[in-house]
């Protein structure tokens, strides 16, 4: 799923820790990786506080760790290997509602390479271009709601078998450009369906402050003759022979 971008909102927010983000910032200028005391030197802070907010750095993600001896010596007397950290390498990218505006870029440049192309209409080459990485994403998930939770759609039952897409992940673009994104997050939403191997369908099925798009479950034949008895309709039957 290299088309979308980790939400990373909740390490980032690591960062409104003035002193962390001192001691992280120290480590993301230099040129090579930082040791404990290099890096309070550089921040102006106690060797233990840089150490913690270090460790703190690397569990959420943010640094990289690495062991060496600086002292360039090996074999016995050399001493422990240095505990040292780097910034992780690549663009940090977070958002509270989560949003993919990254894969709606994604989604537009394959669509505008492909109506060049194959001199097709734009909004056509959309839907497919949709479909198609709806079908990549999928292909990655074990379910769809899997696959709806990695594109940020917060997915939720919506008690009948089906599923409520709670949150749109391009949101912005969707409220400038209804029509367009709807249908682009309807064919988005199909292909990865299709792709899981999910047999319910997506319906377009617009709610104020949630995606357009919902996963309805298959009607049960059962529950549906249940309801014709009960509203006293009777199955048509098909008479053979002659009149």
């Amino acid at each position: 799923m290299g088309v979308i971008s980790h939400n990373r909102a909740q390490a980032l927010g690591l960062l409104g820790d003035p002193v962390r983000r001192r001691v992280y910032a120290a480590v993301a200028e230099a040129t090579e990786p930082m040791g404990r005391d290099a890096t309070a030197s550089a921040a102006g802070v106690p060797r233990s506080t840089a150490a913690f907010h270090l460790d703190r750095l690397a569990a959420a993600g943010l640094l990289a760790v690495e062991y060496r001896r600086l002292s360039g010596r090996s074999g016995p007397g050399a001493g422990r290997p240095a505990k040292l950290y780097r910034a992780v390498a690549g663009e940090l990218a977070g958002s509270i509602p989560e949003r993919h505006y990254e894969l709606a870029g994604e989604l537009l440049a394959r669509a505008a390479e492909q109506a060049d192309a194959d001199g097709i209409p734009v909004r056509e080459a959309i839907a497919a271009q949709a479909h198609g990485l709806g079908a990549q994403i999928g292909a990655d998930c074990a379910s769809t709601e899997a696959a709806l939770t990695a594109c940020g759609y917060e997915p939720a039952d919506d008690g009948c078998g089906g599923v409520l897409l709670q949150n749109c992940p391009f949101h912005a673009l969707a409220a400038r450009h209804t029509d367009l994104v709807c249908t682009a997050n309807l064919a988005l939403v199909q292909g990865m369906v299709a792709a899981t191997g999910d047999r319910r369908t997506p319906q377009l099925s617009p709610r104020e402050g949630h995606c357009c798009v919902q996963v309805r479950a298959l009607p049960d034949p059962s529950a549906q003759a249940h309801n014709r008895a009960a509203s006293g309709e009777h199955p048509t039957r098909t008479r053979s022979g002659s009149p």
